[in-house]
């Protein structure tokens, strides 16, 4: 059985320690104690946690069949006289997307701008994160 530390938790769900214990003294996020007295999540329970707390994916606006939306906040807009490049912060994760020059113009994508990463790939490389 996989458990994670208060802190281990608070880095997988991008927030911070203390929003992890809050939840856990709500009852929202069950925990246990370890051998040595810390609380410790479930791995399933918190996977569990996770997708009760994902988007509605109905609440899209528009269709589609891609499943993959990273929701965050512009962080760089680079563009030339036919491409751009996008930054996205999104929790922890840095996504970066090269596209037309004319499709930032009309999205009216700037700095500071709330944007949503919508991923369809093909390939998907899986790795085992090692524990630290």
């Amino acid at each position: 059985m996989t458990t994670f530390q208060i802190g281990e938790a608070a880095e997988l769900l991008g927030v911070s320690p203390d929003t992890v214990r809050r939840w856990v003294d709500a009852g929202r996020l069950s925990a246990s104690r370890d051998h040595q007295g810390h609380r410790v999540i479930d791995g399933v329970d918190l996977a569990a946690f996770v997708r009760s707390q994902a988007a509605d994916p109905d609440a899209r606006s528009e269709e589609s069949s891609a499943r993959n939306r990273l929701r965050g906040i512009v962080t760089a807009v680079v563009k030339d006289t036919v491409m751009a490049q996008v930054d996205i912060q999104a929790g922890p994760f840095r996504v970066v997307s090269l596209m037309s020059r004319e499709a930032v113009d009309e999205l009216d994508l700037r700095v500071g701008s709330v944007a949503v990463a919508v991923i369809k790939s093909t390939t998907v490389v899986v790795e085992r994160a090692v524990k630290r």
